[in-house]
């Protein structure tokens, strides 16, 4: 078993939608990453068919754009119980299906710890193929944070 899936979701087709996968392309690229502990994989518009590689590993984080109803280029941190708890936070279809992924997972034995790391997008209903200039310019600094969420998760 593996410490660590980074998930990166989203639809590259409607702008920000896409930042997770943009997100996780970038670290798949980078060369510093410990890959006998980690994994880097792109869930695209993720279903719940993807639930059994939840089995092979210990900790589950979600990058992903997460619609909190703050200024776009907003970055949030959220953990499993945040996704359950908060019945005012309007959830994304891709957190019902995480959230019922997981519970799948955990039918069959082993549920990772989950953390969500999402950025708030501008624009995800429109049809083109890169983020709006306001999650271009805000994404460098997600990256920052996203790595340093890897490292932590990795006790790096």
């Amino acid at each position: 078993m593996k410490e660590l899936l980074v998930l990166g979701v989203g639809n590259l087709l409607l702008m920000d939608e896409g930042v997770g996968v943009y997100a996780v392309q970038e670290l798949q690229k980078e060369a510093d990453w410990p890959l006998d502990r980690v994994d880097f994989i792109d869930g695209g518009t993720f279903t719940q068919d993807i639930f059994y590689l939840f089995q092979e590993y210990e900790k589950l984080l979600v990058l992903d754009a997460v619609r909190g109803g703050r200024e776009p280029g907003t970055i949030y941190r959220h953990e499993e119980k945040d996704l359950r708890e908060n019945k005012n936070q309007a959830l994304s279809l891709h957190d019902i299906d995480l959230l019922d992924s997981l519970k799948m997972a955990e039918l069959l034995g082993n549920k990772p710890e989950l953390t969500v790391l999402g950025i708030e997008p501008k624009e995800l209903n429109t049809w083109k193929m890169e983020m709006t200039p306001v999650l271009q310019k805000a994404f460098p600094r997600y990256m920052d944070i996203v790595r340093r969420e890897i490292r932590a998760l990795l006790n790096l």
